[in-house]
């Protein structure tokens, strides 16, 4: 059984998340350089099993594509061509950056830290994975 990662994908960097190898927990990879996360995910699937993507889909509160999808759609564009064997599904993102800075906030993490972009945008993508694993999708089709 191979690890889930999941990504949270911005204009300028993308918050990473991983659950262990027994698929129990996300945990949290850091972000990376959108332009770069495609290459980095694939070293990441050099040293570790994985066998599913799951990338933030953003949409507005009416359920329709939000702008953002125009920076998303290259990068999963690039993950299916370094990543052909990987399986990439799309999970509802809404609301995972509002949920991120209150799980900072909430875990007591100073002002000052949780300024930094690049924490809220890991915190989101572990959002999102624990979304995803929480999902009927998941429970029916990957468990």
């Amino acid at each position: 059984m191979g690890r889930i990662v999941a990504l949270d994908i911005g204009r300028k960097r993308t918050g990473v998340a991983a659950t262990d190898i027994l698929r129990i927990t996300p945990n949290g990879l850091g972000f990376q350089p959108t332009g770069d996360v495609a290459e980095w995910l694939k070293g990441y699937a050099e040293k570790e099993p994985v066998d599913l993507i799951v990338i933030g889909k953003p949409t507005q509160a009416n359920g329709s594509d939000s702008e953002s999808v125009q920076y998303i759609e290259p990068v999963v564009n690039r993950l299916r061509k370094l990543l052909p064997d990987i399986e990439i599904v799309r999970h509802d993102e809404r609301f995972t950056t509002v949920l991120a800075h209150r799980a900072m906030r909430e875990g007591g993490l100073g002002k000052m830290k949780r300024r930094e972009k690049g924490l809220a945008d890991e915190v989101s993508a572990v959002i999102i994975l624990q979304g995803f694993m929480e999902s009927r999708i998941y429970q029916e089709k990957y468990r």
